[in-house]
This record gives structure tokens, sequence and C-alpha cells, in this order.
């Protein structure tokens, strides 16, 4: 009974967690396209990896964390592939082509990514229905995005996907570790892991006209750079641990919405009226892939 009861409060404790880490990650995109439009894209990912890798080191070092063992090394280096250098840079080389609406709706294919990951990285293996209520998801996101009419482009869409993928597998190798590492130690471990390779960049990058950053610009570089590289992922990985790879990482259809709305409200990007009918069904989506994920 009392084994029942810490397991349901470990998936309601997870899906809390994972609800703000999620919150946190929808301002990256429209965060990330003020950084990019007076920033180059490669200084941006720099920065923003550097900057929460020294964070994460004065955590690591004030908590007295125990070095990762030689077993989980390879994992987090492919959670620094994949969320420290992947997702960031080719998202940001995308946002030189995209509006960030349109490389928001990418975003609707992340949960369907993170969960295939899970099940071959992560060993999970949900009920067959969550898949149709997860792809379902899918595409209720991109046929939003589709029925927008926003104008794409072929370069900027395949920096999305390959993003998109290479975010998924970050996720998954994440939260796996996290069961043994701790949630905030992975994302803490995978930005030191980088520092090495972060901080010469970044003075090889460094703009000679920084000084004309307006205070938009570097607004959105210090969002990114401590809540969408590290903040969000401590709340994001921890939920993932609690509440399973595949369940929680379903909440991450509610992601491309919040981003609207910001994208909106923060760059004045047009969003249409209907989100809120497809919001909806979304939402009934992740209902659907919580309780038949197991």
């Amino acid at each position: 009974m009392m084994t029942n009861q810490i397991t349901k409060d470990e998936n309601i404790s997870g899906w809390i967690n994972g609800f703000i880490g999620v919150v946190l990650f929808s301002g990256g995109l429209p965060a990330t396209k003020l950084a990019v439009m007076e920033m180059s894209p490669t200084f941006v990912t720099i920065v923003r990896a550097a900057v929460a890798g020294i964070l994460a080191l004065i955590v690591l070092w004030l908590g007295k964390e125990k070095r990762p063992v030689k077993e989980q090394l390879t994992p987090l280096l492919l959670v620094s592939l994949g969320c420290v250098v992947g997702f960031p840079l080719l998202s940001a080389l995308a946002l030189q082509y995209l509006t960030s609406a349109h490389s928001i709706v990418f975003l609707g294919m992340l949960p369907l990514a993170t969960a295939i990951f899970g099940v071959f990285r992560g060993g999970e293996r949900p009920h067959p229905i969550f898949w149709f209520f997860s792809i379902v998801g899918s595409l209720l996101v991109i046929g939003y995005a589709v029925s927008q009419g926003i104008s794409a482009s072929p370069i900027g869409d395949i920096l999305m996907l390959l993003a998109v993928v290479l975010c998924g597998m970050g996720y998954a190798e994440g939260a796996k570790l996290s069961k043994t590492l701790g949630g905030w130690q992975v994302i803490s471990w995978a930005l030191v892991l980088a520092l090495p390779v972060m901080i010469p960049l970044f003075f090889i990058y460094f703009p000679d006209d920084i000084g004309n950053v307006s205070f938009q610009g570097w607004f959105g570089l210090g969002y990114i750079s401590f809540f969408s590289m590290f903040i969000g992922f401590v709340f994001w990985y921890k939920g993932l641990a609690q509440g399973g790879i595949a369940t929680v990482g379903q909440l991450q259809l509610l992601q491309p919405f919040f981003g609207l709305a910001l994208a909106a409200l923060l760059l004045h990007e047009q969003v249409s009226m209907g989100m809120l009918g497809v919001t909806v069904g979304v939402i009934l989506c992740v209902a659907g892939t919580k309780k038949f994920a197991k």
C-alpha cells in the first residue's frame, strides 16, 4: 500500500516538475529570436552554454556533488551534444530563416522524438494506444501551423527538424541518467563537460560590435542562458525521472502554444485565435498519453 502511494506521489510530482520545465522552455525560441536578431547564432549558442556552464559549476561545487562515474560519461556527452550544443545551435541557425512562431511548431514533434528515444534507450514500453495519442497530438500541432499559412523556408525547416531529433535524444538520455545521478546534476555535468570547448570559442567568436546590442537582445540572451539552458532543465529532468520519459514527455505538446503566445507578446508575430481549439485537443491528447503510458 505504501509503495503504491509513493509511486502515485512521485507520478504527480513528475507532472508538476515537468510542467514547470515546459513553461520555462516555452520562452526559449522567442528569446533566441530576440538574441539572433542582433548577434550571430554561433555566438548566442556559445554564450548560453558558457554562462549556464559556469552557473552549473558553482552549484555543483557548493553542493559538493560527486563526479560522474565512467559509465555515466557517455550518456552525459549525449545530453551535452543534444541539449547544450545541438538544439541551441541548430534552432538559432533556423531562426535566421524562420519566425519564432513557425519554428515553435516543430516542438510539437518533440514529445514523439523523446518517446521514441525513451523506448530505445530508456527501456520504456508504453501501451500501443499511447502512440496513437502521441501522434495525433503532434499532428494537431503541425496541422495548426499549416492552417496559418506561415511561409516556410526549406533550410530553416530542416535545421529545426534536426534540432528536434537531437533534443529528443538529449531529453531521453538525461531522463534515464537522472534516476541515478539526479535531475539537476545531469544538466549541470553536461554543461560542465562543454565548458572547456565553450570558453575558448567565446573569445574566438566575440563580436566587435557587442556594444550595439539593445536591451531586447541582452534580455533574450540572458533568458536562454539562465532559464532555457539551466533552470528549466532542473525541473524537466526531475519530472521525467519521476513520471517516466514517455509519459511526462508529452507535456511538451503544450510548449508550442505557450511559445506562440510569447511570440505574439514579445515579437508581435501573428497568432490565430484558432490556437484555443487546437490547445484543447492537445490537452486531451496529453491526458490520453498519461492514461495509457504504462
